[in-house]
């Protein structure tokens, strides 16, 4: 019986004790009868892409992703229109992917989910053509994303830190958004989030009731609001009743569109980045298998 063949690819900026862990878990649970394997060390920013992207054309059953959701939208982009696997090892700070497909947090059973080989077809994002698999966003979303990155400390409490001090810092903006050709009136929002998964991570629910295998995006936006709801509103995103606040709206549609002339930064996947002041989102329903328990 030929093995199928998978490619484990790590950000050697996690670490050596890390990189031991991983290996001794692959060595003590993944089922050699079924899989070959080799692990692979990004050198660069994106280098996981062109690693997947080889991986894809060498012919490998799947690519694992052992990292954040970052890792995960580098794999992603490279296994894009092949017949390659996505896999998920959640070794990230929020891992807002792996949570929202039940993927375990743990190492050792995340190995024993991809022996058992179930799959399921999700869709992916773009965002002016930027593929994403859980959530894109153009305002405080972004601001905390690029705030996030340049910590040197991760974890909860730090996100928790930083969304805490830029809440009150932070300026809205008036937001001109267009959801399947229908213009909506202009938005004075705090955040205005194109989701198609469920979290930004730690369970913070931005879209408790986001489906990656329905072929929409869900569009929250979360008007501007007195500050000292904040808190209120975490609690919500917490329980997954973020919807239910007064001061959230949530949309279905395929396409989406939002606006604004000073905007020069917004986030995919929790990836901070420079972009232009007129965003098209749009979906592909079913673009990729992903191994899932």
């Amino acid at each position: 019986m030929n093995k199928k063949h998978l490619v484990f690819i790590i950000n050697p900026k996690s670490g050596v004790e890390r990189q031991k862990e991983i290996k001794n878990a692959i060595d003590a649970h993944l089922d050699k009868e079924k899989y070959s394997y080799e692990l692979l060390y990004t050198e660069f920013a994106k280098h996981g892409t062109v690693l997947a992207r080889e991986a894809a054309k060498h012919g490998a059953y799947a690519v694992v992703a052992v990292g954040g959701d970052g890792s995960v939208n580098d794999v992603l982009k490279g296994l894009l229109d092949t017949n390659t696997l996505l896999a998920i090892i959640p070794k990230g700070s929020g891992n807002g992917m792996a949570r929202t497909l039940k993927i375990p947090l743990d190492i050792n059973e995340a190995i024993k989910m991809i022996n058992k080989g179930n799959t399921a077809t999700i869709d992916i994002g773009l965002a002016n053509g930027e593929a994403f698999i859980s959530n894109a966003g153009v305002a405080f979303d972004a601001l905390i994303s690029k705030k996030f990155a340049k910590s040197e400390r991760r974890g909860l409490f730090v996100y928790s830190w930083l969304v805490t001090k830029y809440m009150w810092l932070y300026k809205e903006w008036d937001w001109q958004i267009t959801i399947d050709g229908k213009a909506l009136p202009k938005k004075r929002a705090f955040m205005v989030n194109v989701a198609n998964g469920q979290q930004f991570g730690y369970n913070f629910k931005i879209a408790p009731m986001a489906d990656f295998s329905d072929g929409l995006f869900d569009l929250i936006i979360i008007r501007k609001f007195p500050k000292i709801f904040g808190g209120m509103l975490v609690v919500r995103a917490m329980t997954g009743t973020i919807t239910k606040s007064p001061y959230v709206e949530h949309m279905r549609g395929k396409e989406i569109t939002i606006s604004h002339p000073s905007l020069r930064l917004m986030q995919t996947d929790g990836d901070a980045h420079a972009c232009e002041n007129t965003i098209n989102f749009r979906i592909l329903p079913g673009a990729i298998k992903v191994i899932v328990p």
